[in-house]
């Protein structure tokens, strides 16, 4: 069941299942070998996990946003990460950097590599890392819960190799503004941070809008 999840996860997120396309049961028992209950349990997580939508006499559709529920999705992430950023405390540990660089280190490889399945993981790893440093549970929980539902929003640009070698270099940015113990440059870097994907996916849902 977890490899069903993720990897329709990834279909989602990486737009090869386009909002608002069904997902049948029938057609997923087919493609996974799996049983009807198995698919429910898996459709359930997905909607749980903000994926997709269930509609009455139409099933499950991979979810759609407006431009309103961007917008404020994004004010809410921004308002979220930036507090985060402000309780870290500085100067950042040895061991907490460090543990930092080596995450990067692979999402800079994944970057190298073109997978855009790999940067997706890393990227999540990088960003769970950097906000711990907090040290506020509940806020993580919060960061961790709104990123979740803008995943096909996020990564929807990750398509892109310019989106990708971009976030990079913010991931090694924030780490310099940690490492020399710059609260402002970094909670501006956070900030920031979100406002490429989000205008990314305005921009295509713009374009679906006027094709249909």
């Amino acid at each position: 069941m977890a490899a069903m999840t993720a990897t329709l996860e990834e279909d989602i997120i990486f737009g090869r299942l386009h909002p608002r396309e069904r997902l049948v049961e029938e057609e997923l028992m087919q493609r996974f070998g799996s049983k009807r209950y198995v698919v429910r349990e898996v459709l359930t997580t997905l909607e749980r996990m903000g994926l997709i939508e269930r509609r009455r006499n139409v099933g499950a559709l991979v979810r759609s946003f407006t431009t309103r529920e961007v917008a404020e999705l994004y004010a809410v992430r921004a308002l979220l990460e930036s507090e985060a950023a402000r309780l870290i405390p500085l100067p950042i540990a040895p061991t907490a950097l460090a543990r930092l660089v080596a995450i990067q280190a692979q999402h800079d490889e994944a970057v190298l590599a073109s997978n855009p399945a790999q940067v997706f993981r890393a990227n999540l790893a990088f960003h769970q890392a950097l906000f711990e440093l907090a040290g506020n549970e509940t806020l993580r929980r919060a960061i961790t819960e709104y990123a979740r539902q803008t995943h096909p929003i996020r990564f929807s640009a990750l398509v892109g190799a310019g989106y990708r070698e971009r976030s990079r270099s913010e991931h090694w940015r924030m780490i310099e503004a940690l490492r020399a113990g710059e609260r402002e440059t970094l909670v501006e870097l956070c900030a920031q941070h979100l406002l490429p994907s989000r205008d990314a996916y305005l921009v295509a849902h713009a374009q679906r809008l006027k094709a249909a």
